[in-house]
């Protein structure tokens, strides 16, 4: 697997500019591993979910426009370094979304999170918008989209509108996910060619259900509930 799949996934990438792919180091092909498989336990589950999130948001916040600054050094010293340009949140796309909240928070403290609730109609495989919750200034923001897969698309396309009628331009939007597809990656780059993403790897595509695969089950299910 670790000599076949990743190619796979950087060739992909490659063909999406604004698509970005986790570096498949043998650390992340590791944890892959451990989430993937249907005999790991859910406390397990969850501390190998929550490294691959934490990468993917330390992965994210380095494609935020950040600007000059010098600051002085206990040495009377001046370092010139840089600071974050503007004001971010997180938005997550529940439930799945929910469990990538904490890693964005232990980047970025006292980080505003706002919800949007999207749930798929198992026999059409349609998003449906049930719920939205997102800071007032959201339109002066930059957002981290948060949402483990990336399947056929829906939901994230639906959440992003969601964003962009509170006034969020597309260039300030970041989807982070662990898992995508092609399908769902094509899908979402022809709709929104400004809008970056983050996954952590992208898998071989969608099965007749319409779910990630090989992927790793429902994620929700896996971090919540088993």
């Amino acid at each position: 697997m670790a000599e076949t799949t990743p190619a796979y996934t950087t060739s992909l990438a490659s063909a999406h500019e604004t698509v970005t792919v986790l570096q498949q180091t043998p650390q992340l092909i590791a944890l892959f591993t451990m989430i993937r498989d249907i005999n790991t336990q859910r406390g397990d589950f969850i501390f190998y979910s929550n490294r691959i999130i934490r990468l993917l948001v330390e992965e994210g916040l380095n494609h935020l426009p950040v600007q000059a600054v010098d600051v002085s050094t206990p040495t009377d010293m001046t370092y010139s370094g840089v600071k974050f340009e503007g004001k971010i949140c997180g938005v997550s796309i529940m439930r799945a979304g929910e469990s990538m909240e904490q890693g964005l928070r232990d980047c970025c403290r006292s980080v505003r999170i706002g919800k949007i609730l999207i749930q798929r109609d198992e026999e059409t495989a349609e998003a449906k918008l049930f719920y939205s919750k997102l800071p007032e200034d959201i339109k002066e923001r930059y957002v981290l989209l948060l949402d483990p897969m990336l399947a056929t698309g829906g939901s994230a396309i639906m959440a992003v509108e969601v964003l962009l009628e509170r006034g969020v331009p597309e260039d300030h939007i970041l989807f982070l996910n662990l898992i995508a597809t092609p399908e769902g990656l094509n899908t979402f780059a022809a709709k929104y060619p400004k809008l970056k993403v983050v996954t952590g790897f992208i898998d071989v595509g969608l099965n007749e259900q319409k779910f990630v695969a090989p992927g790793l089950g429902d994620f929700g299910d896996r971090y919540y509930c088993l």
